[in-house]
């Protein structure tokens, strides 16, 4: 018997919306389908009430550059180039470069070439049947990070079937964007959600920081296992349960290791990042769990201002040193 499961939000937020109270401002809240998934914008105490069709113009202007499928993307005209170069946006090498940095840092585990992988796993429409060796070993020949070349203004892709895909990316770097931008208009206060990707502008309107809350794996999405506390910053989680098939009693999920070509067995559920850069955050997150508990925690402890939430296979919550994590008694 197969089954599968899609569940696009990761993180369930425990916050005590708060009214400004003041006549002259307001607090508007938008919800949209970007990305594959519903977003969710919430500002408040603000005058400017065009701050929220901007930022709602920038997630546009992202997914029509950073989308492998929407035709005519940088990232689409970089995968069919057939290795030729291709002139891009400011944002859009920027990204890349981002991406890169990740994958030396993660030793490859983070690989935004891992389209070829993941269209063969197809895991959000998989009709049960696992590919063929020989299909996963060709794949695989097609994933490496230093198939990009940059120049200047120009990107390309030295393998010709290599294939960029940032979703493992894009969704933090697009959130790192949006509070830049309201900051700039003045908002000091706002919640940022990209399908589970949290980041925070500023305290809550009375005051207090935000409280999130962290989803318990393979559990109704207002399950928490605990919850952080957090101001000016990100929280942003993967899991093995966010997008799978079962087949023959075997969970077969979305978060490809490029070591195997199979979905990753580390002995992770679930990884949530808490940090300054939702990019930053959205890279570690996946990169955790391929990494497993041991690697994985060593790489966040060694980075300034980022913490990390771990639950393991067998249920156990992992936290590291500067996290300020309580758990759901």
């Amino acid at each position: 018997m197969r089954k599968i499961y899609i569940e696009s939000a990761l993180l369930f937020s425990v916050i005590i919306w708060v009214l400004s109270g003041c006549s002259v401002s307001r607090d508007y809240s938008e919800q949209a389908i970007y990305f594959d998934t519903i977003i969710t914008l919430n500002i408040y105490g603000t005058k400017d009430r065009a701050v929220m069709e901007d930022c709602l113009i920038l997630c546009d202007e992202f997914e029509k550059k950073f989308s492998k499928t929407v035709e005519g993307s940088d990232i689409w005209k970089i995968n069919h180039a057939e290795g030729a170069w291709v002139e891009v946006s400011e944002e859009t090498i920027d990204i890349l470069k981002q991406a890169i940095y990740y994958s030396e840092l993660t030793e490859g585990a983070f690989d935004v070439t891992i389209a070829p992988l993941t269209e063969l796993w197809h895991v959000n429409d998989n009709d049960g049947i696992l590919p063929a060796e020989e299909e996963i070993k060709e794949a695989m020949s097609h994933v490496n990070y230093r198939f990009i070349e940059i120049d200047e203004n120009k990107v390309r892709l030295t393998d010709e079937k290599a294939q960029i895909d940032l979703g493992g990316i894009a969704k933090g770097y697009i959130a790192d964007k949006l509070e830049e931008l309201m900051k700039e208009r003045g908002v000091t206060s706002a919640m940022i959600d990209l399908g589970g990707n949290i980041k925070v502008v500023g305290r809550k309107t009375d005051g207090s920081s935000w409280n999130i809350g962290i989803q318990k794996p393979f559990a109704d999405r207002n399950e928490v296992i605990g919850s952080v506390m957090v101001t000016d910053k990100t929280v942003v989680s993967s899991g093995i349960y966010e997008r799978y098939f079962e087949c023959d009693g075997k969970i077969y999920h979305h978060i490809i290791d490029i070591t195997t070509g199979a979905p990753s067995e580390s002995d992770l559920e679930s990884v949530t990042i808490i940090g300054e850069s939702s990019a930053a955050a959205d890279a570690l997150s996946t990169s955790c769990i391929l990494l497993g508990s041991q690697k994985g925690m060593a790489l966040i402890e060694s980075i300034e201002g980022v913490e990390a939430v771990f639950v393991t296979r067998d249920g156990n919550v992992l936290v590291s040193s500067g996290a300020e994590f309580q758990e759901l008694q």
